[in-house]
């Protein structure tokens, strides 16, 4: 019998978001698998469930015996805000932060300069992080405040 091509990485988390945000509920494992319309093991999704959840891409409450599971972020803005925490955590695992963020500013292009000093300066004026340039709160406060930076 001929093995079904592996998916390429990434593949199952952004499917399983997908139909957690098609439903428009909160869902359990089972639920989400029943939605994906595949053959998958149920364990397959709870540990897919399970690491949305750590990475902070989806939420859980308790149901019954299980859980069910929700998107944390608008599914609009989930992209940025799995990329931002990520980032974020990244720079916090390394020994050299300035260095880091020193060579990610050096290697920016002059709009996204631009970008990132206005999202700095937003930020500053509104120390709670609730609002970003458009006015949008969306509650994600992925940009922090860079003392000793490289000055441009």
């Amino acid at each position: 019998m001929a093995r079904k091509p592996r998916r390429e990485p990434g593949t199952l988390e952004r499917e399983v978001l997908a139909a957690i945000a098609a439903a428009g509920r909160p869902l359990t494992p089972a639920e989400t698998l029943a939605e994906l319309g595949e053959p998958l093991a149920y364990t397959t999704v709870m540990t897919t469930l399970a690491r949305l959840h750590d990475k902070g891409a989806l939420t859980r409450a308790p149901a019954g015996r299980s859980y069910v599971y929700a998107p944390a972020a608008n599914p609009d803005t989930l992209d940025a805000a799995l990329t931002a925490r990520q980032m974020s955590r990244l720079l916090g695992a390394g020994p050299h932060r300035a260095e880091t963020l020193a060579r990610f500013v050096a290697d920016l292009r002059p709009e996204d300069e631009q970008l990132l000093a206005d999202l700095l300066t937003t930020h500053r004026s509104d120390p709670d992080g609730d609002a970003d340039p458009n006015g949008d709160a969306d509650g994600e406060n992925s940009t922090g405040s860079v003392e000793g930076g490289p000055q441009r």
